[in-house]
């Protein structure tokens, strides 16, 4: 007789919780000069500042470091804690927050990084660092490059749109028979396989030599940023050597739409004509030769230090453990001082009497 066994099955483990990821640019990004990861890693700093340093040094480039990320990541701190901790690890050397420039011409944008170090650094080692870091040019996001795990002999499906364009192959001449033909060669025969027609084939070579330019884009795109403002292709046509001209000034088209689209009244009678009247009137001003082009400046990629507190940027020199002057100054007017001694010995008898001789007073 089999013995059934009243214990339960074991459980899986739960799988971990995925770190929450920053946007491209943002997010976490590892010091030079680490050293590996041991047991031993922040032994001596508080339970609060080990448990969080713990848990971004675990977090790889890209992770979002941002204070309610973090927070919704550690269960046991909430925002204001994980907030103290990360003041603490900048503090500590652990930790700098940077505003930082990247791309080119007129796509440049700011954004926010954290450098992380497992090993505590000083002031003048992170000063040196982010100098590096600001004056390095910007590293390029490079396309992957594609697999090769396939076999190199093996045929390769042509596409459709290659398929399209490419000139058929001339057919396989039918193989010579002898003797009586038999039936299904005959309806073979009878029954050709269609060939594609030309005539779609020079359309579409036509239609892809000629593009569309940006301003032309940037109007027809207008209706769906606001529908008042609604054009036809024959109106793009029109207003496009119009919206050229604030193309070749340096605008881009989110420029060119925030322009067009920004206090427009209640209803649009006719948008090509409120259009064409302010692309002349709101055109912008033609910048000058000692400015330079714009890609000039993003040469070198800007980076500018943030507090860990307040987030007001500057210079990393001007922020020592990540902190601006307004920040070190609180917190040194908090910093909790020596106890002072036992208050002196007070005749209990001596201020009861003073306190009724007040009572009695009119």
């Amino acid at each position: 007789m089999a013995t059934e066994h009243p214990s339960p099955a074991l459980r899986a483990p739960a799988s971990s919780r995925p770190y929450a990821k920053a946007r491209p640019g943002y997010g976490k990004r590892t010091a030079s000069g680490q050293r590996a990861s041991q047991a031993a890693d922040f032994a001596l700093m508080p339970e609060r500042e080990r448990y969080v340093a713990g848990y971004v040094d675990r977090l790889p480039d890209g992770a979002a470091m941002d204070i309610k990320s973090l927070a919704k990541s550690l269960p046991l701190y909430g925002q204001m804690a994980v907030s103290s901790a990360l003041k603490a690890l900048g503090v500590a050397g652990h930790l700098r927050r940077v505003r930082c420039q990247t791309g080119e011409g007129e796509q440049v944008r700011w954004v926010s990084r954290t450098y992380w170090s497992r090993t505590a650094r000083d002031n003048e080692w992170w000063d040196a660092f982010l100098t590096t870091e600001g004056s390095s040019p910007a590293p390029e996001a490079t396309p992957a490059p594609p697999s090769t795990d396939t076999d190199p002999q093996a045929p390769v499906a042509a596409s459709p749109q290659s398929a399209a364009t490419s000139p058929a192959a001339p057919p396989e001449p039918a193989p010579q028979r002898t003797g009586v033909t038999s039936e299904p060669v005959a309806a073979s025969v009878t029954h050709p396989a269609p060939t594609p027609p030309a005539v779609p084939e020079q359309r579409t070579h036509g239609a892809a030599q000629v593009a569309p330019s940006p301003a032309y884009l940037a109007l027809a795109q207008l209706g769906r940023a606001d529908a008042r403002l609604a054009l036809s292709a024959a109106d793009c046509r029109v207003l496009e050597p119009l919206a050229a001209a604030w193309f070749s000034r340096g605008v881009d088209a989110d420029y060119l739409t925030q322009a067009l689209t920004a206090g427009l009244p209640a209803q649009v009678d006719s948008p090509v004509g409120l259009v064409r009247r302010r692309l002349a009137d709101k055109l912008p001003p033609q910048l000058t030769s000692s400015t330079g082009p714009a890609t000039a400046v993003t040469r070198g990629r800007r980076l500018l230090a943030e507090c860990t507190e307040c987030g007001r940027p500057g210079t990393p020199e001007a922020l020592p453990d990540g902190l601006c002057r307004g920040c070190r100054t609180a917190a040194s007017d908090t910093t909790p001082t020596a106890p002072a001694g036992p208050p002196a010995e007070r005749d209990v008898h001596a201020l009861v009497g003073q306190l009724r001789e007040l009572t009695r007073l009119p």
